[in-house]
């Protein structure tokens, strides 16, 4: 890794870090979550940086993958526990992080996935096994009476690209991934009171490209010039204000040009909390670019 793209990769890992701090603080009781979102989005745009996928703010028993949707009319209520996840990139270096807000009474939830986030980056050295990071991961969430969702894990982080090796599991594995100086990943634990595995939901809000087919639709093509300069990157369904996008774009996820995100969903009732850093390998340790 050159200075450049160090240099990158911890100047975006800032630029998110004050950002969440902000779209936080935001979060609040009768709050419009489109609104949110929109202003949180725009805080990127105005730091010259760009979003590594759209804002998700996921609620209660949904983990992962709910952004706000065209006109959407929800807000946030009394109890709600939400998940805060922003991503950000400087040429294609990303920062990857996550806090969860509670509206209600949920503080040990809330501190069981900080925990077990901190308690792993403890251990991140060279030689150390992805392996290790889930046992300490699970045992955090654990002590606590939750459970880590299993399902759902840590990933590496490269040039425009948010998911790649290593894997960073939430429960403990005998071995994994060896790390090395200079991996980049973001470790995400996630606590739940359910049933400690995600399902996918019927609703879709963010797609990436993942191809490029020739497209015969006339709105499917349009979609594909409008995504363009993602590079792959994901993008939200809201993004496209095209009327004839909901028709196309399970088109273009039939034929294989886009790949699509479900909001992810442990068992009706539950809650879940995530928290969530990026971490660059060194000699010694770590260096986590997301930390205030």
């Amino acid at each position: 890794m050159d200075d450049s793209v160090l240099d990158n990769y911890i100047s975006a890992g800032r630029i998110a870090a004050a950002i969440l701090a902000e779209g936080a603080k935001m979060i609040r009781t009768d709050a419009s979550l489109l609104e949110t979102v929109d202003a949180v989005e725009a805080m990127v745009a105005e730091q010259g940086a760009g979003l590594a996928f759209p804002l998700n703010l996921s609620i209660n028993e949904d983990a992962a993958h709910d952004t706000a949707s065209l006109g959407d009319s929800r807000v946030f209520e009394r109890g709600d526990v939400i998940k805060l996840d922003l991503g950000v990139h400087l040429d294609g270096y990303i920062a990857d992080t996550a806090t969860t807000v509670d509206l209600g009474a949920n503080a040990l939830l809330i501190e069981a996935s900080e925990q077990a986030l901190l308690h792993a980056i403890d251990i991140v050295r060279p030689g150390a096994t992805a392996g290790e990071l889930g046992t300490a991961i699970q045992y955090e969430i654990e002590r606590r009476g939750f459970k880590p969702v299993s399902n759902l894990t840590g990933h590496g982080l490269g040039g425009y690209t948010i998911h790649c090796p290593p894997t960073i599991p939430n429960i403990g594995l005998n071995g994994g991934p060896v790390l090395e100086e200079g991996m980049v990943f973001a470790i995400e634990p996630f606590a739940t009171t359910g049933t400690g595995r995600v399902s996918e939901k019927v609703k879709k809000e963010i797609y990436s490209q993942i191809s490029n087919k020739p497209v015969r639709m006339p709105a499917g093509r349009k979609i594909m010039e409008q995504i363009r300069d993602r590079r792959g990157l994901p993008f939200a369904r809201r993004w496209l204000h095209d009327k004839k996008a909901d028709l196309a774009l399970p088109v273009l996820v039939r034929s294989g040009n886009l790949h699509v995100y479900p909001v992810l969903s442990d068992t009706a009732g539950s809650l879940v909390s995530q928290h969530e850093h990026t971490v660059i390998v060194t000699a010694d340790g770590c260096i986590v670019t997301t930390r205030r």
